[in-house]
């Protein structure tokens, strides 16, 4: 288990754990589909994360490149079709994420804030999105002053 992550609950814990996943999907798709260039890179960026990582962050991608790929799969499947309700839910989805990160210690959770919003940043470079200037995660008061 990841230390900073010991008072949370199981639910926050898998919440956490699934950052990336959700990233990714408002990233790489768009109303009709997922665009295969940026799921391709984001995928690849969940392997590399796990090497690349501040040294604080790496137990965190350890866990969650060992199931990426199945939560993004599953995360496609329960938000398309992306239309405006849906993306409304996968952005509530990750506005309670923003409420667990600001539940971790300070240091690692403006860590994790910044190494959420840089993975966000990649994928969307990958190839065009209607998510293009879509920041994630939002400014969490007092870890983004």
């Amino acid at each position: 288990m990841i230390s900073q992550f010991e008072n949370l609950t199981n639910e926050e814990r898998d919440l956490l754990l699934k950052a990336p996943v959700l990233v990714s999907v408002l990233a790489s798709c768009s109303l009709n589909e997922v665009n295969k260039t940026q799921k391709a890179d984001a995928i690849k960026l969940s392997h590399l994360k796990t090497f690349t990582a501040i040294p604080l962050l790496h137990p965190y991608y350890v866990e969650v490149e060992k199931s990426f790929k199945e939560q993004f799969e599953a995360t496609v499947e329960k938000y398309y079709p992306f239309d405006e309700d849906k993306r409304n839910a996968l952005e509530n989805e990750m506005q309670k994420t923003n409420m667990v990160i600001r539940k971790l210690n300070k240091e690692y959770a403006r860590a994790l804030h910044e190494s959420l919003k840089g993975y966000a940043k990649h994928v969307k470079k990958a190839a065009h999105s209607i998510f293009q200037d879509f920041i994630f995660p939002m400014p969490i008061p007092g870890l983004t002053d």
